[in-house]
């Protein structure tokens, strides 16, 4: 069963951008898209030491800001080279206003 912990207030993350939150030993990026819709993977690139929530968001996607390569915030994977292993990802309920995840 999954722990949901809440992690910021969704005023907090502007539309397409994003906010890096530590909670219980995890680094995480929290994304909202221009369509207001917030997702949550691991803040770490797979490929290299960088912190996705520094890198820039279009649509679903999120460039690493070391060497562009690209992922899928609601799941992810990955979308452009150099990345080929994907990210965590992390389920993401909004209640209260407020951003909540789910770590297991």
């Amino acid at each position: 069963m999954s722990q949901w912990v809440d992690v910021a207030a969704e005023g907090d993350i502007f539309e397409g951008a994003a906010i890096g939150v530590a909670v219980g030993g995890h680094d995480i990026a929290v994304y909202k898209t221009e369509a207001g819709e917030v997702f949550a993977t691991h803040n770490i690139c797979s490929h290299a030491d960088a912190r996705l929530c520094d890198g820039f968001l279009e649509g679903h996607e999120i460039e690493c800001p070391l060497h562009q390569g690209k992922f899928d915030v609601r799941n992810g994977k990955p979308t452009c080279a150099p990345v080929t292993e994907p990210l965590r990802s992390y389920p993401v309920k909004i209640e209260g206003g407020r951003v909540w995840l789910a770590l297991d």
